[in-house]
């Protein structure tokens, strides 16, 4: 079966379980005037569900729409940044999103680093942003020290994404409050979704606490293998108790996504014409279909 075929499969499947039509999400508009950027956290508390693939690609695919894209790293592994061909454990501290969060004077816009698309930049991390934990619980304010470094340059784009780390710590906490929205990444696996309703309370937590403005913008399948009675059974129960919080488009399993990780580009441009490509660009128009980016 060629990407084609399977793509069009997956497509239909979200929209058959709901007993909907496939809709037909269109390229938007392209945009003329930049700036005042939504900002979206990627977040789940498990590992290994998709978070920085997702973070990536679908910025690369909102980029694509002529969108002017920026990526943070907020996880002290560095993933993201790794993905996109920068091993960012061997930059200085000052060429680190750390710098820019614990630095009131840093200037943020020579932190930003160009990735290989046109239109998508991102703030690299390290393991020196793992120190900041302890800091920023102890700091008043500590909880607004994103939101702080990133108001420079919410008029520079129009989407700012932060790939969150796995943990409910203090470093997410403060990318939900410098968020508008948050997005789900949810393996399809029983598990997962079992750990959903944990981090659905933490979020309405900081909703209620810290940032009332705050939104689930969606829930992602992901990792999604259609050949598998189990990954069908979760994805249908995701359906049913959250129908409306979930993504039509979903993200197939392909291990297209982790040769991206050794080239350091996006799906995107790596496999331009792959399902995992399609996936994402129609979840990039789907997103801003949905009112979750401009």
């Amino acid at each position: 079966m060629n990407a084609k075929s399977t793509f069009d499969d997956d497509v239909a499947t979200t929209a058959n379980l709901l007993g909907k039509t496939p809709k037909n999400f269109p390229i938007p508009a392209p945009i003329t005037e930049h700036g005042d950027a939504k900002v979206i956290s990627i977040f789940n508390q498990k590992g290994g569900v998709g978070k920085t693939t997702s973070t990536i690609n679908l910025g690369a695919a909102l980029a694509e729409l002529g969108r002017r894209v920026l990526l943070v790293d907020f996880d002290p592994q560095g993933g993201l940044s790794l993905g996109l061909g920068v091993n960012a454990h061997a930059l200085p501290l000052e060429n680190t999103v750390y710098y820019a969060l614990m630095t009131p004077t840093a200037n943020i816009d020579e932190i930003v680093l160009k990735s290989s698309v046109a239109n998508l930049d991102f703030l690299p991390a390290n393991r020196d942003l793992g120190t900041a934990e302890t800091t920023l619980g102890s700091e008043i304010g500590g909880q607004q020290y994103l939101k702080r470094a990133l108001a420079r340059l919410r008029s520079e784009y129009d989407v700012i994404l932060i790939d969150c780390q796995p943990t409910m710590g203090q470093l997410t906490i403060n990318a939900l409050v410098a968020s508008d929205e948050v997005i789900v990444p949810l393996q399809c696996e029983y598990f997962a979704l079992h750990g959903f309703i944990e981090l659905k309370g933490n979020i309405d937590k900081v909703r209620s606490f810290l940032n009332p403005e705050l939104k689930l913008v969606g829930i992602l399948a992901t990792m999604y293998e259609r050949k598998t009675l189990h990954n069908r059974e979760v994805l249908t129960a995701i359906l049913d108790k959250y129908p409306e919080d979930v993504f039509e488009t979903i993200i197939a399993k392909t291990i297209r996504f982790a040769e991206t990780t050794v080239a350091g580009e996006p799906i995107t441009a790596y496999a331009s014409s792959s399902g995992g490509a399609q996936s994402y660009r129609r979840l990039a128009r789907e997103l801003i279909a949905r009112g979750g980016a401009r």
